[in-house]
């Protein structure tokens, strides 16, 4: 992505950036509303799962160099369902609402696209998770699927979650 007027550069993950991302995704972990992992992840586990095992993971900095967000990219399922690739996205706190999300989407259809997937899978898209649900139907990506009471959400007990597609070619 070219950096342009107050958008973020989005970049791989450097070893270095662990601790500003960790920082990041910790508090969304914990919350448990969004994302199926254990609100009680450790630090470990959760750069597994967001670092080690993704086929790529990416983070968004501003201009001082900044962590604001970061996505990881992976094939969503192996070997005859490896064409299709599967994101995860967590946006700072204090950087919600500035485009970071949605510049995040972006470039991950474009590195999708150049590691020749053919489309991109939400798996897990929590109904209540408005905002997102939004964003994502902006940029292009439908419902496929609704998964009745698929989620365990802290306060609202189960909820729907739904699966979201989008062919990339």
């Amino acid at each position: 992505m070219e950096p342009q007027q107050n958008m973020p550069t989005i970049r791989p993950v450097l070893q270095e950036d662990w601790p500003a991302v960790w920082d990041i995704l910790r508090p969304v972990f914990r919350a448990g509303d969004t994302y199926s992992f254990s609100p009680s992840i450790d630090n470990e586990e959760a750069r597994a799962v967001w670092v080690t095992q993704p086929l790529g993971t990416f983070v968004a900095v501003d201009g001082n160099s900044n962590i604001l967000g970061t996505y990881y990219l992976k094939a969503n399922q192996p070997r005859q369902g490896a064409h299709v690739c599967n994101c995860g996205y967590v946006v700072a706190e204090s950087a919600r609402g500035l485009g970071v999300a949605s510049a995040m989407c972006e470039h991950s259809q474009k590195e999708a696209r150049r590691l020749g997937f053919r489309a991109m899978q939400y798996n897990l898209v929590v109904s209540t998770n408005v905002g997102a649900i939004r964003l994502w139907q902006k940029h292009g990506f439908e419902i496929a699927g609704t998964l009745p009471e698929a989620f365990l959400h802290p306060s609202q007990g189960y909820v729907d979650a739904y699966i979201m597609y989008k062919k990339l070619v």
